[in-house]
C-alpha cells in the first residue's frame, strides 16, 4: 500500500490550461471587447464623432480589463443575471 499511487490507473487525464480559462482579448473578454469595439467604429465612422468614438472605447475596455482582474467570470455571470431579472423578487 505504502508504494501504490492514490489514484487509480487510467482515470488521469492531462488538462491543458487554455481549457479551463477564458478567452481574452487585449486582458478584456472577447465577446465585450468585440461588442465594445464595434459601437466604438460605429460611433466614431458612422456619426463622425472621433473623440466620442475613442472615450467610449477607452473607456470601456479599461473598465472591462479592471472588472476581469477582479473576477475573470464577472460579464458571464453579469449576462446571466440580466436574463433572470424578475426570479429573485421579494
Amino acid at each position: 500500500m505504502s508504494g501504490q499511487p492514490s489514484f487509480l490507473p487510467g482515470y488521469e487525464v492531462a488538462l491543458h490550461r487554455a481549457l479551463t480559462e477564458p478567452i481574452l482579448l487585449a486582458g478584456a473578454p472577447r465577446s465585450f471587447a468585440i461588442l465594445n469595439g464595434t459601437l466604438a467604429a460605429a460611433i466614431g465612422l458612422g456619426l463622425r464623432l472621433w473623440l466620442a468614438g475613442a472615450a467610449l472605447w477607452l473607456i470601456g475596455h479599461a473598465l472591462a480589463v479592471w472588472v476581469t482582474r477582479k473576477d475573470p467570470a464577472f460579464l458571464i455571470v453579469l449576462s446571466r443575471h440580466a436574463r433572470h431579472k424578475g426570479a429573485l423578487l421579494c
